[in-house]
């Protein structure tokens, strides 16, 4: 355990999964902090990938799994698609014991082969994503403002922030890498570039065994970049390529690396988010393209805080991916999912956070300014007058979530405007 960790949302969300499984598979993104977090709790490890040791760890895996599993419980198995024949074993050992909370799994990629495992886990091996850190994880965020307690449609808010727009410009290049948190502020920015570097060099190859091209998967990135918060087509993305990369993919092979993208939990869409209307408007179910996380796309496109600053349409863009993160890592907490909703007629919000219970919130993102909240409450209240409330619930909220401040407050209107550096889950 290490003494300088830092707490996450996840700490309390791996505790309470435990508590109702024999095992719980942690996934996301390399460097996210996933195999930290597990070891706060876990009483025993195995490194399925230590140096040295990988081979003898796959043969036991296949010819006496039960010693992989030996160790005080939760046992910690890291990286276990390594070896994915252990999932049957660590399900059979789930189902015949007493006990909860026996193994913590954590994966940074999705197995390329399941084909030698028989049993889903359903009812004994549960789910929880991980995702790189919130402006409130690393310490970026006051916290003066809840998600959760704006589901219950408090009268006021009231939330303060120093925090300027290039200092948002640094987290959204930054990023939220356990490890950069606590750099040099020019060593962080690094971190994001090693990253993908990784990615084009090394895993997107070695998730399913495939060679991958690494000049066309940094071609594929920025293509992805520019195209943040966006519903693109393949074949918009192919277009994109031609044109601005002087390359020629296909549609297959773009799916394929995306797929690949996905499978590392580099790229994470959001769904459509399908309400009941009370016009006959058609609604775009096509998924809303993201990376997990902002620094993927700044990295990909090569830029710096200052450049975001001299841009602020690529900022705004970029910028909706750090706030979707963020929702993301809040919602997890309160039972929720981040959904984009647009229909045909361009009626557009950026966020809707729906909870198990069917309660959802609204939100817009705008970097910022008078001009750009005015315009993202308007578009707020006009999918909210859109809704049949006789056949869903009315909106628990709606929020233009911004950039810069200073201040948090409810409008008139009873539209909420929060800086993200106020908000927590």
């Amino acid at each position: 355990m290490v003494s300088h960790y830092r707490q996450r949302i996840a700490d309390r969300l791996l505790v309470r999964k435990l508590a109702g499984k024999g095992a719980v598979l942690l996934e996301g993104a390399k460097w996210c902090g996933k195999t930290t977090t597990a070891e706060q709790i876990a009483k025993s490890v195995l490194y399925m990938s230590e140096p040295g040791k990988t081979d003898q760890n796959k043969q036991l895996a296949k010819i006496n799994p039960s010693m992989l599993l030996r160790g005080d419980k939760p046992r910690l198995i890291d990286e276990w698609q390594v070896a994915p024949v252990l999932w049957d074993s660590i399900r059979f050992e789930a189902d015949h014991s007493a006990g909860l909370g026996l193994f913590i799994l954590t994966g940074s990629s999705v197995p390329a082969d399941m084909s030698e495992v028989i049993h889903s886990g359903t009812g004994r091996i549960g789910w929880l994503r991980m995702r790189p850190m919130s402006l409130w994880e690393s310490g970026d965020s006051t916290g003066e403002v809840s998600l959760g307690n704006l589901f219950t449609s408090p009268q006021s808010i009231s939330g303060i922030t120093a925090t300027d727009l290039e200092e948002i410009a640094f987290v959204t290049c930054r990023g939220g890498w356990p490890l950069s948190v606590s750099m040099d502020r020019n060593i962080a920015l690094d971190q994001a570039f090693d990253y993908i570097e990784a990615v084009e060099r090394r895993d997107i190859s070695q998730v399913d065994g495939i060679n991958r091209d690494s000049v066309r998967t940094h071609r594929l990135l920025r293509s992805y970049a520019r195209h943040q918060g966006a519903q693109t087509s393949y074949g918009s993305i192919k277009a994109d390529l031609k044109a601005n990369e002087s390359d020629t993919f296909d549609e297959d092979t773009i799916a394929s690396y995306i797929n690949a993208l996905k499978k590392i939990f580099v790229i994470e869409d959001a769904e459509a988010w399908n309400p009941n209307l009370r016009s006959k408007s058609a609604i775009r179910t096509s998924d809303t393209r993201y990376f997990t996380d902002p620094s993927i796309a700044t990295a990909a496109l090569g830029l710096g805080p200052s450049d975001l600053i001299n841009d602020l349409d690529t900022f705004g863009l970029i910028f909706e991916t750090l706030c979707i993160r963020d929702l993301r890592v809040y919602s997890e907490a309160l039972n929720g999912k981040v959904y984009h909703f647009r229909d045909r007629n361009g009626l557009e919000c950026d966020a809707v956070v729906h909870l198990r219970d069917g309660s959802y919130g609204l939100v817009e993102v705008k970097l910022g300014g008078d001009t750009l909240i005015n315009a993202g409450a308007s578009t707020l209240k006009e999918l909210a007058g859109k809704i049949d409330t006789d056949r869903m619930k009315q909106p628990s909220f709606m929020m233009v979530l911004t950039a810069i401040g200073p201040y948090a407050y409810r409008r008139e209107d009873g539209v909420y405007v929060v800086p993200v550096s106020c908000l927590k889950d």
